[in-house]
């Protein structure tokens, strides 16, 4: 398969993966969480090497859905005890971030894990990272991290379809008729956990938050059903990753920058033009009103 391809495959499960993710993050109003866990899950990676002495992609995964869970278990013992939750969210991420920059200079500054290329990450790079599992040929590690994640993120959609549903848009009913809230909350922390670390060699920690967040809240601006929601997240992520590639090839800039850009300049149109929702759709229907 060519160089190109790979970055535009590579591209596209990376914005399938954070879309679908992202629609929870949305409908909870949990998208600041996101960006914390963006970042605390470079301390769940050094811990993996730490223990493992491996860069392993699958250790690498392990160690960041761990820390992604016990970033939200923080935030909510904090909010509990009665810290406002930005406040909560801002304290547990730049603690957790900075004590895995601290392990990481002192005890992994000899390897390729360091802070720019986790943060900012490097799509142009991934065709050339190949690794071999199992009977499959060699092929981007990327790719097959990127694919065994969407495997799993899917499964648990699938299996807790009803649960993430109902915990979403109403947690209270939820909990009076015994849906465990905090687990599925807990489970949905670390699909989107291992989401982000996987998509560090696309578009790093800190972009890869774009991609969580704008795909899924264009969607929601343009459907009430979830099904139709996470199906139109997954389609404009994919559109995102393949129209920003073009983009950054045409102007010679960086690729992840232009991906996010593209998931931004998505939303934006939808904000403004998207049928019910938009913000001159809303212009329009309240002048007709006045007119009647």
């Amino acid at each position: 398969m060519s160089y190109e391809a790979w970055i535009l495959i590579v591209g596209s499960l990376a914005g399938i993966c954070c879309g679908i993710t992202g629609c929870f993050l949305i409908l909870r109003r949990l998208a600041m969480l996101a960006d914390a866990i963006s970042h605390t899950v470079l301390l769940g990676m050094v811990l993996a090497f730490l223990i493992s002495q491996s860069l392993n992609g699958f250790y690498m995964l392990i160690g960041a859905a761990a820390i992604g869970v016990l970033t939200a278990v923080f935030v909510q013992l904090l909010h509990s005890s009665g810290i406002q939750e930005d406040a909560s969210i801002g304290v547990v991420f730049t603690f957790l971030f900075a004590v895995g920059v601290i392990l990481l200079s002192l005890y992994a500054d000899h390897v390729h894990l360091d802070v720019d290329h986790a943060l900012m990450g490097e799509i142009t790079f991934v065709p050339w990272d190949l690794v071999k599992w199992g009977f499959l040929p060699e092929l981007p590690k990327a790719f097959l991290m990127l694919t065994t994640v969407l495997i799993i993120n899917l499964l648990i959609i699938i299996l807790f379809y009803k649960e993430l549903k109902i915990t979403s848009f109403d947690p209270q009913m939820a909990a009076a008729i015994g849906v465990p809230v905090l687990l599925i909350h807990y489970i949905l922390m670390g699909m989107v956990s291992m989401t982000t670390v996987a998509s560090f060699d696309s578009v790093g920690a800190i972009l890869v938050v774009a991609m969580l967040i704008a795909p899924g809240a264009s969607a929601y601006l343009l459907t009430d059903k979830l099904n139709i929601m996470l199906i139109m997240s997954a389609l404009l992520g994919v559109a995102a990753a393949i129209i920003g590639y073009y983009l950054a090839s045409w102007l010679d800039v960086s690729i992840s920058g232009s991906m996010a850009t593209v998931n931004g300049v998505i939303f934006a149109i939808f904000f403004f033009f998207a049928p019910h929702k938009g913000v001159l759709s809303k212009r329009w229907s309240q002048r007709k009103l006045k007119l009647t």
